[in-house]
């Protein structure tokens, strides 16, 4: 496949971004597409809105997985693309659309011309949210396939067209979603103590949250408690009768993460005590960390050397990714590819440049 029709697909796929589990339009598109293939070496099975397409190889001593995510953002795009979302809202401000297309020319590649070995094309839904990743990998379809190895690419705004990055061991971390809801009891401004003010307590249990990885994590390790979005309050003289923080939670161990859940569920109970409310806790979507196998991660860096694109060792990020908890079942790994746009992930104007599509395929 070349770099033209790899842009027509690509673009086609940026038009129709959808949420996790939602992509109807998506799962379509990638049946339509994979429809027209020679289907001689190919069984393709549906999974919730993703796929499972599985391509027989010459002698099939082991079996290879390959991972695309396929979902979108809940996010307005605001980039001069002709080629726009067309879904209000929706956004493929990741990459999962260059993702898709690349896994798409590998799959055509093989229909045609299978390799010794057979490979299973796994897309998945919901990465951005609620997880497709560990139900995927736990499911009945998923589990008649014996994967010996698995790996997926992640696009890096930051790196150059044709460098590619990776690591052995941890890439990135253990996440979880953090959702907080404070209930106490409203009244009037000028009467505060007849109240439970919950603009107060949220903004005390903001403070102390903090303490948790200043104070109960070790220095040496790392963690990562971000509050990002604070709801309270109706108008500026009734006291909030409700609060609710919205945040995230990173660490570089699944063992850390257990302890700062626990140092947050303490700090909680304090909070009801001394603020006269209720509390509930949400953790929402939590990730296993991306930990790569050192002897996958060596000999894709020596493939890499033979080719015309360049390796650049990476660091562990505080970034989540789904596709650790398929790496924590099967040995494999995760790598960046370089596509030099100003913008990065999750921003409303990413534009990698489409050249790389073709440096994907190729490795």
């Amino acid at each position: 496949m070349n770099l033209e029709q790899l842009i027509k697909i690509r673009r086609e796929l940026h038009q129709i971004p959808e949420l996790g589990f939602q992509e109807v339009k998506t799962q379509a598109f990638l049946l339509h597409f994979i429809q027209q293939l020679p289907q001689e070496h190919l069984e393709v099975e549906t999974w919730e809105t993703g796929l499972f397409v599985f391509v027989r190889g010459k002698n099939g001593h082991k079996t290879i997985g390959y991972r695309t995510d396929i979902d979108g953002l809940p996010l307005e795009e605001d980039t001069d693309y002709s080629f726009s979302s067309t879904h209000q809202g929706r956004m493929h401000a990741c990459g999962h659309d260059f993702h898709m297309t690349i896994a798409l020319g590998a799959l055509q590649e093989l229909a045609h011309q299978p390799a010794d070995h057979h490979v299973l094309f796994i897309f998945q839904p919901a990465e951005e949210g609620p997880g497709g990743a560990e139900p995927m990998i736990q499911s009945n379809e998923m589990s008649k396939y014996n994967l010996d190895t698995i790996f997926a690419l992640h696009i890096a705004p930051e790196l150059p067209v044709g460098t590619v990055s990776s690591k052995p061991g941890l890439l990135f971390a253990n996440t979880s979603e953090l959702f907080i809801d404070l209930e106490g009891k409203g009244g009037h401004a000028a009467f505060p103590h007849l109240t439970h003010d919950m603009v107060v307590a949220a903004s005390s249990l903001v403070g102390q949250l903090q303490q948790v990885v200043a104070r109960r994590v070790d220095p040496l390790d790392s963690a990562v408690i971000t509050i990002g979005k604070i709801e309270s309050g109706t108008v500026q003289n009734i006291i909030a009768e409700k609060a609710r923080l919205e945040g995230t939670i990173r660490t570089l161990s699944p063992e850390s993460m257990h302890k700062v859940k626990a140092e947050i569920e303490k700090i909680t109970r304090g909070i009801e005590i001394s603020n006269d409310c209720s509390l509930s806790i949400d953790y929402g979507a939590t990730y296993h960390q991306v930990e790569n196998d050192s002897e996958k991660v060596s000999s894709f860096k020596s493939i890499v050397a033979d080719t015309e694109f360049n390796y650049h060792e990476a660091k562990m990020a505080m970034t989540g990714e789904d596709f650790g908890y398929m790496v924590k079942e099967v040995p494999g790994f995760m790598f960046w590819l370089g596509v030099d746009s100003e913008a990065g992930l999750h921003h409303s104007q990413l534009k990698p440049k489409e050249e790389a599509l073709q440096v994907g395929l190729s490795l």
